[in-house]
């Protein structure tokens, strides 16, 4: 269990080729394959597999932000958080309109291969990241 310390998380969401936020955050909230998880400063290491969806942040200034990470993984250790992504990218940069008019393509595609299957859960999170940063 988590004590609320006083202490702050230092946090890196990184894409496959950059660095995509990094920062202090009092909480991290993400989903992973075992469900939804909030990280305060001082929780347990923990090493989680991401499941399409978005990663929320608060920050040592209060400031709020979501971003759409789809796939990746999430890595817990000393007040740091890594979340490692393939495809990720801060809600606020996301068009909503656009991103619901690629998710209505990626559905009307089919989800029968696994491309298309991936295809739609980037979809659905940069719809849900993009909602959630509005």
């Amino acid at each position: 269990m988590a004590e609320d310390t006083g202490k702050h998380l230092e946090v890196a969401l990184v894409a496959a080729e950059r660095t995509v936020w990094e920062g202090q955050a009092k909480i991290v909230i993400a989903r992973t394959t075992d469900g939804d998880v909030g990280i305060l400063p001082g929780h347990a290491p923990l090493l989680g597999l991401l499941q399409g969806g978005t990663v929320q942040v608060r920050t040592v200034d209060d400031e709020y932000f979501v971003a759409a990470a789809p796939d990746g993984f999430i890595s817990v250790a000393n007040d740091r958080v890594s979340i490692l992504a393939e495809n990720a990218e801060m809600g606020h940069d996301i068009d909503l309109e656009e991103a619901k008019r690629a998710l209505e393509q990626a559905q009307s595609i089919g989800t029968d291969s696994e491309d298309e299957q991936e295809q739609v859960r980037i979809a659905e999170a940069r719809v849900r990241a993009a909602e959630k940063a509005s």
